[in-house]
C-alpha cells in the first residue's frame, strides 16, 4: 500500500469552524492538510513535518501570528499567506512587511484561498523546472540561482521571501528595464493577484533593499524611478 508523503498545506487558526473549511477546499484540491489552533501548536508542526505553505491567521492564543512569522522568516522562506480580521490598507501593508507573501482579509472566500495557494505553488514548480542555461543570473556582485532559489554575494547566502526573489529575478531578467509595480504585481501574483495594491511592491521592495544592504538614495541593485516603479542597477 502506497504512502502520501507529500508536505502538508499548514493551516493555523482558533476558529474552528474556519480551518474545518480551508481544510475540506483544500483536501478537495488533492492537497494534504496539517492543522494547528494556536502558534506554539503551529511551531511544533513546522518543527516535526515542514510545510509546502502556511495558511496563517493574526490573531492566535499563545503565540500570535506575527510572532510566528517572524519565526518562520528567521529559519526559512516558506510562502505565507496571512489571514486576519484587519482588513485595512495599513493592516495588508504591515502584513506584508513583516514577510507574508499574501493577505486575505477576513471574511474571506476559501475559493479565492485555494487559488491563490495554488498560483504561488505554480510559481515555485515553474521556477524549479528552468532550463539549465537560465538558472543562474548574475546583477552586480550577486549570484541568483534560480534552480536553487537562492542568493548570493561573496558567496553568502541572503535569505529571501520567495516574494522577494521573484521581485528581484523579475528585475534583473529586465536587464535594466523600468517595470511598473503593476507588471511587478503580476510578477508576484499572477492571475491570483485579487486585491493586491501597488504599495505592497514597495513595502517588498522596501524590504529587499535592508537585506541586500543598500539604501533607496544610494542604489547599487534596485533604482526607483519616481511614478513609475523600479529597474536594476546594472554596473
Amino acid at each position: 500500500m502506497e504512502t502520501d508523503v507529500s508536505p502538508p498545506i499548514l493551516v493555523v487558526d482558533d476558529d474552528p469552524k474556519i480551518v474545518s473549511l480551508v481544510k475540506t477546499y483544500l483536501e478537495r484540491e488533492g492537497f494534504r492538510v496539517a492543522t494547528a489552533g494556536d502558534g506554539r501548536a503551529a511551531l511544533e508542526a513546522l518543527r516535526s513535518s515542514p510545510p509546502l505553505l502556511i495558511v496563517l491567521d493574526l490573531m492566535l492564543p499563545e503565540l500570535d501570528g506575527l510572532a510566528l512569522l517572524r519565526i518562520v522568516r528567521e529559519r526559512s522562506d516558506l510562502p505565507v499567506i496571512m489571514l486576519s480580521a484587519r482588513g485595512s490598507v495599513a493592516d495588508r501593508v504591515y502584513g506584508i512587511h513583516e514577510g507574508a507573501d499574501d493577505y486575505l482579509a477576513k471574511p474571506f472566500s476559501p475559493a479565492e484561498l485555494v487559488v491563490r495557494v495554488k498560483a504561488v505553488l505554480r510559481r515555485a514548480a515553474g521556477q524549479r523546472r528552468r532550463s539549465p542555461e537560465d538558472e543562474t543570473m548574475v546583477q552586480g556582485d550577486l549570484v541568483i540561482d534560480l534552480g536553487r532559489l537562492e542568493v548570493k554575494r561573496g558567496g553568502r547566502l541572503i535569505p529571501l521571501t520567495p516574494a522577494e526573489f521573484r521581485l528581484l529575478s523579475a528585475l534583473v531578467r529586465a536587464q535594466g528595464r523600468v517595470l511598473t509595480r503593476q507588471a511587478l504585481l503580476d510578477a508576484l501574483y499572477g492571475e491570483a493577484r485579487g486585491e493586491a495594491l501597488d504599495r505592497t511592491i514597495d513595502v517588498h521592495i522596501g524590504r529587499l533593499r535592508d537585506k541586500l544592504g543598500e539604501a533607496a538614495d544610494d542604489p547599487r541593485y534596485v533604482a526607483t524611478v519616481r511614478g513609475v516603479g523600479y529597474r536594476a542597477v546594472h554596473a
